[in-house]
């Protein structure tokens, strides 16, 4: 993802003219592309892209929350995914995803109002002999507890106070 911008007018206009006399098949392409550059699907996006493919907002959104690739808000600095996959279902995965929660008061799918973290739940994430694990950033942690998450949201939001001064 190249995130460019996190611009909540951002001009989705160079990406709709790759889509000249698009229909409504090359809409999850579109979105996908949108997302791939703004980092999310911002309410402009969608007005851009619904007047392009002549299709209203509520049409577009209804597809996009169809689907659990696309977002509404921009990544927090600090991405968190839980996985819950089997494995780390069993091992606990459920008290660590709570006591993220807890501990950023978001739930997933969303970013904290001060922008630094972002929460996502994923299916597998592929690394469950280590299981309950977290990754951000690409930075996992493995055999978590809900006291370990906590220390280790902890220590991003240090380091997320030190990187402002």
């Amino acid at each position: 993802m190249t995130q460019a911008t996190q611009d909540p007018v951002a001009d989705v206009g160079p990406i709709l003219e790759k889509y000249p006399d698009a229909k409504r098949d090359a809409l999850i392409p579109i979105m996908q592309e949108v997302q791939d550059v703004f980092g999310y699907l911002s309410r402009s996006a969608i007005v851009q892209i619904g007047k392009h493919l002549n299709l209203p907002a509520s049409k577009i959104y209804g597809v996009a929350t169809f689907y659990n690739q696309f977002r509404f808000q921009p990544l927090g600095k600090y991405h968190i995914q839980i996985c819950r996959g089997t494995a780390c279902h069993v091992k606990g995965s459920a008290g660590v995803l709570d006591a993220v929660k807890q501990e950023l008061n978001i739930e997933s799918g969303q970013t904290s109002r001060d922008g630094q973290f972002s929460l996502e739940v994923v299916a597998c994430i592929g690394a469950c002999g280590l299981a309950p694990v977290i990754c951000i950033n690409g930075e996992f942690f493995a055999n978590l507890t809900p006291a370990k998450v906590r220390e280790i949201v902890n220590n991003y939001r240090e380091e997320a106070g030190n990187d402002v001064q």
